[in-house]
């Protein structure tokens, strides 16, 4: 059972480009002279590149916890591996889970103590929630 997901990326960021083709394709009918190819190839060219954007955001960004793991984009760290969630310090240096040098962007750091007394950072954009979601797992 997931107790807490947060997705790096929604899939609704591919219709912002073809959303901004119809503006224009719209804008163009007004003045009278309409476009209507390219407007369709520049939607679709904007919702190409958008789209493996998505994909990486959602595969390297996504935390989830389950009911045996937490999940940090690719890296699995079971629940009994983790020790301690509250009133970890964080040293220098530390690793930060999911293969990253330093924490994303636009995430908070959530120190935890593993049960090996290693101190690792997870990162969320709602650091109380996974805290939450981590001690209630662990605690099941």
């Amino acid at each position: 059972m997931t107790r807490y997901l947060e997705r790096g990326a929604s899939w609704t960021a591919l219709a912002y480009g073809p959303g901004f083709a119809l503006l224009g394709f719209l804008a163009e009918l007004l003045t009278g002279a309409t476009h209507t190819v390219a407007w369709v190839i520049v939607g679709l060219g904007l919702a190409a590149i958008t789209a493996p954007w998505v994909y990486a955001r959602r595969r390297f960004l996504t935390v989830q916890v389950t009911d045996d793991a937490l999940w940090q984009g690719r890296e699995r760290v079971p629940l009994t591996d983790i020790a301690e969630v509250t009133d970890v310090g964080a040293p220098a240096g530390a690793r930060v889970l999911g293969g990253g040098w330093t924490t994303p962007n636009k995430y908070e750091a959530l120190p935890i103590r593993l049960a090996d007394d290693t101190v690792v950072l997870a990162w969320a954009k709602d650091v109380e929630a996974l805290r939450t979601a981590l001690r209630d797992a662990r605690a099941a």
